[in-house]
């Protein structure tokens, strides 16, 4: 078989990077082509995505590729772009930690109930969902949504500079919580009730579309949300594993096939998001390597530069289980001096307080584990699914010390790869749709025979029971509060 070859660009929270697969029909071989950050960008007292930068980038790495059958665009979820009836774009992109979404939770509740958004929409109720930017804009009668004739989401802004083609990829869609999965359309009842226009909505087209060509390139939509694209690369077809895409955010789930919208559901604050070929994925987002990230940013500007690699065997070097931390509390959410808000956070809830940085990263990392375990029970106990191994996907299935902690701390075994999951799983959509696999199934036998893979395998069973009671006896009431404001 003569070897194919697609493009994956693939646009996280912090980079973005174009990889190359080549596929010989057995295996598969990556090449990293062109990466570059993503960078926020604040103005006003308001915080943007620079996507005209990305745009740039995206070009540029396409430039530096030759001889690719296709390619396929993923990115984070949850952010929206807004073009006018030109199909220009009318503003830079608000960005998911900007500050226009606090109380806006409550101003949609008043409108459309908590319960009743989760049963039309199955998504969690949490701030970073475009739907509270969107009302927000709404609320203030922004001149902005006046002159929208389009939405797009941030992965399909790019699909329309490479093509033309104004639509939405179902995967990014069903983190937005505007989108009906059981009526398979948008969510028109809750935007009449809070005053969104309808018409600015366009189609929904299902991974594996062809929807134009960029220079004779064909386009295709591979999962556009990027931890979608991650979870088609999960190296088994068993139904007896939980997922975990670990990077900047960690979600943690289970693959579906049908949608969960119990009262258990609701009252966990779980989410049902679109997956490929038709699949659930329930889950839940926990604030993941985002705290690592502040952490080493707030060092270097003290003059005192860490690596991420450094801080596993700083963590290590750590005495183990002096204080923990609940990683979603509000106040862990914006940038800034991250080691100072875990230090006071310690010190509120009557905790030892840790002063070092080896410190600071081991209460990070095991309190990370322990919150792992906390939603992985309440997730099996809500579907009814046995988990027996935690796949651990992405940028994070690196740190092999915070897959160890994973592994003891819910007490299976953890399988840890692919790295490059995102690009993998866009990457095999996009084969997929072009006949070179022929299903699912295949595809991730080939990948589980071509990824690096890393086991573990749990230990240390009684202490790390141990201490997870001690954490559910500090975190449990913050974590009501949280929930309670969520």
């Amino acid at each position: 078989m003569n070897k194919i070859s697609v493009l994956a660009i693939d646009l996280g929270g912090e980079s973005g990077r174009v990889i190359k697969m080549d596929f010989d029909g057995v295996k598969f071989y990556l090449e990293e082509i062109h990466r570059f950050p993503n960078l926020s960008v604040e103005a006003s007292g308001t915080t943007y995505w620079d996507v005209l930068s990305l745009w740039r980038e995206i070009q540029s790495g396409i430039a530096k590729s030759s001889s690719v059958n296709s390619l396929g665009i993923d990115s984070w979820g949850v952010d929206f772009a807004l073009l006018d009836c030109h199909g220009k774009l009318l503003s830079n992109p608000l960005h998911y930690r900007d500050k226009c979404s606090e109380g806006m939770m409550e101003w949609v509740f008043q409108r459309v109930s908590r319960k009743t958004l989760f049963a039309r929409t199955g998504n969690q109720s949490i701030l970073l969902n475009g739907l509270y930017r969107l009302a927000y804009l709404a609320k203030m009668k922004s001149p902005v949504l006046e002159a929208c004739d389009t939405f797009l989401t941030i992965a399909d802004l790019f699909n329309y500079w490479l093509t033309g083609n104004k639509s939405c990829e179902y995967t990014h869609v069903t983190t937005q919580q505007l989108y009906n999965p059981n009526k398979q359309d948008w969510d028109f009842e809750t935007m009449e009730a809070l005053g969104i226009p309808d018409k600015i909505f366009p189609d929904v087209l299902k991974p594996g579309t062809k929807i134009g060509n960029y220079q004779k390139i064909p386009v295709i939509l591979p999962a556009c949300h990027d931890t979608a694209s991650a979870v088609v690369s999960v190296p088994s077809n068993t139904r007896d594993s939980a997922f975990l895409s670990s990077g900047t955010w960690s979600l943690l789930g289970i693959e579906l096939d049908e949608l969960i919208l119990n009262d258990q559901a609701l009252e966990a604050n779980l989410t049902n998001e679109g997956g490929y070929g038709g699949t659930n994925r329930f889950l839940q987002n926990i604030a993941g390597l985002w705290l690592v990230q502040q952490s080493v940013k707030t060092w270097a500007e003290e003059g005192n530069p860490v690596s991420y690699e450094q801080t596993v065997f700083m963590a290590e070097s750590a005495a183990p289980f002096k204080a923990f931390i609940d990683p979603d509390l509000p106040e862990f959410h914006p940038p800034g001096d991250m080691p100072l808000r875990i230090r006071e956070f310690c010190r509120q809830s009557g905790q030892y307080v840790p002063e070092s940085r080896e410190e600071i990263l081991r209460v990070i990392y095991e309190s990370l584990a322990l919150k792992y375990r906390y939603f992985l029970e309440i997730l099996i106990k809500v579907s009814g699914v046995e988990v027996k191994t935690l796949h651990v996907l992405g940028g994070g299935s690196k740190n092999r010390l915070l897959n160890q902690f994973c592994s003891n701390a819910m007490q299976i075994p953890v399988v840890a790869g692919p790295a490059e999951a995102t690009s993998i799983g866009n990457a095999m959509v996009q084969l997929m749709a072009l006949g070179e696999i022929g299903n699912h199934e295949q595809a991730r036998r080939i990948i589980a025979e071509s990824a690096d893979l890393e086991y573990f395998e749990p230990n240390q069973g009684g202490i790390w029971n141990e201490q997870f009671e001690k954490y559910n006896e500090v975190i449990i009431g913050t974590m009501k509060t949280y929930h309670d404001m969520r």
